[in-house]
């Protein structure tokens, strides 16, 4: 799984950059499904926090969530692509059935 991340208009710090990598550690279970995860922070009034997840059957899923704590941001990301990934890992599932 590759993880490709960029901010914009701020800098996103090491230990931020950790912080994601300790949230990312939650998906390991599809680990063999994604190929690449490409986030986006941009700093506006809130924080834009935005995913893209490649999977390995071809299909793409944008996640998008907004907070005023990058932090808070980064979290609830992460839960929608749990959820997102587990729903998409049962699709291909009962269609290979």
């Amino acid at each position: 799984m590759n993880v490709d991340v960029r901010s914009v208009h701020f800098d996103l710090g090491a230990p931020t950059r950790e912080y994601l990598d300790k949230k990312l550690e939650r998906l390991n279970f599809a680990k063999d499904t994604i190929v690449t995860v490409d986030f986006a922070f941009t700093k506006e009034k809130d924080f834009i926090c935005e995913s893209t997840i490649h999977f390995r059957w071809g299909n793409q899923a944008h996640i998008q969530e907004r907070d005023f704590e990058l932090a808070a941001g980064i979290d609830k990301l992460i839960d929608k692509m749990e959820m997102k990934v587990r729903k998409e890992k049962e699709k291909v599932q009962d269609r290979n059935k």
